[in-house]
């Protein structure tokens, strides 16, 4: 009898990634789910087990923007799990303002790059052989990385620090797939999709997503090319890739990088305290 896949979802409580929760269970797979608020991420797996998929589905409660929690939750997953087969970084978020966490890292930095970027790393071993598939966006072509200012204290727009977020998330995809030959990792495009995402921020995002909510794509259509990429044979060769509706397509010239990418991987462990220290 075949070894069951098991998945580990982050952001799995609303939008794309409750959908995803539902669909991936709905194939079978064993999954383990990740949110915020415990009463959301209870409901969403009761959601998933009515998928009637037939394997468990575990939860998890994290605040990802906060890297002791990331560690922790690693830590959790690490001693429950000898396997994980794939890892889908999906949790993420955009602010219209600039503020910085307990931890004194800029939240969108902390929640869309290095909340992936940490959890993968120590996740590693568990992952040889399997599958990352992060959540980025085409945003990314509205933002520049710039190594010099990864907090955003020289200035802040919220739609370019969350575009500069999506284009971390390629080159972390990238430079990991680079690194790790023996991980298939990937990232996506979801499209625009119809969720709360952005809401709680009030502004003109909120009145954008709310006028343009009915032309938005559905969690479920959003959620589409996380579950091909995580599941599918199809997709099982692809590493390094950007994917957008099932397709691979070429990111911004700035997200590919290669240089760059190395840069960000350096810094970003030594903001996560990951470096080997110094001879």
């Amino acid at each position: 009898m075949p070894r069951v896949t098991f998945v580990l979802l982050t952001g799995a409580t609303r939008g794309i990634g409750q959908a995803a929760a539902v669909a991936i269970a709905a194939q079978g797979a064993e999954l383990a789910i990740v949110g915020r608020d415990p009463e959301r991420v209870a409901s969403v797996a009761g959601e998933a087990r009515a998928a009637d998929g037939g394997s468990p589905v575990h939860e998890y409660t994290a605040d990802l923007s906060l890297m002791s929690d990331v560690r922790r939750l690693a830590s959790e997953v690490s001693e429950q799990h000898g396997r994980i087969d794939v890892l889908a970084n999906n949790a993420g978020a955009m602010f219209s303002s600039r503020k910085v966490t307990s931890e004194g890292l800029e939240r969108t930095f902390a929640l869309n790059h290095m909340a992936p970027f940490l959890l993968t790393s120590l996740l590693l071993e568990r992952l040889r052989g399997g599958r990352v598939v992060t959540t980025s966006s085409d945003a990314h072509t509205g933002g520049h990385l710039d190594l010099t200012d990864l907090q955003s204290e020289r200035s802040y727009s919220a739609f370019r620090v969350y575009g500069t977020s999506k284009l971390c998330n390629i080159m972390f995809t990238r430079e990991l797939a680079r690194r790790e030959p023996e991980i298939h990792a990937n990232c996506f495009h979801p499209g625009v999709v119809r969720t709360g995402f952005g809401k709680n921020e009030g502004g003109l995002w909120k009145i954008a997503t709310t006028i343009g909510g009915p032309f938005f794509r559905s969690p479920e259509r959003g959620a589409r090319s996380l579950v091909w990429l995580a599941l599918s044979g199809e997709a099982a060769a692809l590493t390094g890739e950007y994917v957008v509706d099932e397709k691979v397509k070429s990111p911004s010239g700035q997200a590919r990088d290669e240089t760059l990418a190395r840069a960000l991987w350096e810094q970003s462990e030594q903001i996560a305290s990951l470096a080997a220290p110094a001879a």
